[in-house]
């Protein structure tokens, strides 16, 4: 009975709430105003800022051929043998590279590395923004140890309001069933606060960023 009464009394709260609506006290709030203060840096720059400070890799690239030369760097210094990469534009840049790559679907479940595109790069926290239409779909930024993003300098946006804004001008009413904001490797600290890396994720996150401006 007491949990009856108790019912009673919130539903009649809620019904006077309904019935006698309080005056709006801040009418003259401009909700489309910006949150932040202006950034004092370029965009390029305060993403590769907040990238590296949240456990990121920034490579800055002045066109196609030096992000080439960087990748297979890279893959040498580090021993990839094998890299998984279902867009097709990035595997036609890598054609005849020194790196291994895979696409077919039978190899994800042995991938250690990844390689995709992205959506957009939001330069205020330093995050990727991916979709389920990429290519790799939702797998590829999560499944591997490592996941390498490419991306161009006209894909940054100062903050996620924008990018979403991007988004939804992009793919209309049919947009992708998954969006998501990547920020540094993933790592957790939930067990007996003890930082762990790759926890949900990859551990290791590279960005390549290719100037657009040079191609």
């Amino acid at each position: 009975m007491e949990e009856s009464t108790s019912r009673e009394k919130v539903l009649k709260n809620i019904r006077n709430a309904l019935i006698n609506v309080a005056d709006n006290p801040f009418p003259r709030v401009d909700f489309n105003a910006p949150v932040y203060q202006p950034m004092e840096e370029a965009l390029d720059i305060t993403f590769a800022q907040e990238f590296t400070r949240a456990g990121g890799q920034f490579i800055f690239c002045e066109d196609e051929k030096e992000f080439v030369r960087n990748f297979e760097l890279l893959a040498n210094q580090n021993a990839w043998d094998d890299v998984f990469c279902a867009d097709d534009y990035l595997n036609e840049l890598l054609v005849g590279s020194a790196v291994k790559m895979n696409k077919g679907d039978e190899q994800i479940l042995k991938t250690r590395i990844s390689l995709t595109s992205c959506e957009y790069l939001v330069a205020r926290p330093g995050s990727i923004m991916v979709s389920s239409k990429n290519a790799g779909g939702r797998r590829m930024n999560v499944f591997p140890d490592i996941h390498v993003v490419v991306a161009y300098t006209n894909q940054l946006v100062p903050d996620i309001k924008q990018a979403f804004a991007h988004i939804s001008n992009k793919y209309g009413k049919k947009l992708p069933s998954l969006i998501t904001l990547v920020t540094g490797p993933s790592r957790t600290a939930d067990i007996e606060k003890t930082l762990v890396m790759g926890a949900h994720g990859p551990r290791e996150l590279y960005l390549f960023l290719i100037d657009l401006i040079q191609q």
